[in-house]
């Protein structure tokens, strides 16, 4: 399986996303991508990368058969589409729910069901949180290509990861240690409030 740089992910994700949701000017033109890539909206992180470093990134993943130009040989401006899945050359075969998915992912991080339904309309309409379940099982049991990780605390949905990145997950994914991460957060609070404490207590010896 594929292991992409931060860079990586956004440019992929970028591709798959304009060409399902805008396929009139799919495949992107070196401009139009360098825009997806630095979009403020739909993005987590937001980037503000440079015309270079998203070349050296294309050079890698079209030296990996993710990405290609498809342009004329005598077009002036060179087209890039994404290779990375669904392609009669690739063992990546995702349908439209996962697809999508698995795009949300590469452009927003790991997220819950919930927000993954409600972010991915222009890619795949999802009826309700149980078909993004029943997609997620799919994409775990395929590869597995996603994992579900531990709920943050005081959050009450777990979030999924994709397992396209060089990220160690071990120590987030889900364990059932609910005792720990509810621990864990009460330590947090508690020195938040002993903080607050202090901070009171200096500005009353500033005033005296």
């Amino acid at each position: 399986m594929e292991m992409l740089s931060l860079l990586e992910q956004r440019v992929i994700g970028c591709l798959i996303e304009k060409q399902v949701s805008t396929p009139e000017v799919y495949p992107l033109t070196l401009k139009s991508l360098l825009n997806a890539c630095n979009q403020k909206s739909n993005r987590q992180p937001v980037m503000s990368i440079t015309e270079a470093e998203l070349q050296v990134a294309l050079d890698s993943l079209s030296a990996r058969h993710l990405v290609n130009n498809c342009a004329d040989f005598n077009a002036r401006t060179a087209k890039y589409q994404h290779r990375f899945c669904n392609t009669e050359f690739g063992d990546l075969q995702f349908n439209d729910a996962e697809l999508a998915i698995i795009c949300e992912l590469l452009l927003r991080g790991p997220q819950t069901m919930g927000e993954l339904r409600s972010r991915t309309p222009r890619l795949h309409a999802f009826n309700d949180v149980s078909s993004v379940e029943a997609s997620m099982q799919s994409l775990i049991s395929q590869g597995p290509y996603v994992v579900k990780l531990a709920k943050l605390p005081g959050k009450r949905d777990a979030r999924f990861a994709h397992l396209f990145a060089d990220v160690d997950y071990e120590q987030y994914v889900e364990t059932g240690n609910e005792k720990d991460n509810q621990a864990l957060f009460e330590q947090v609070n508690e020195l938040k409030a002993h903080i607050l404490e202090l901070q009171a207590r200096i500005q009353e010896l500033e005033q005296e």
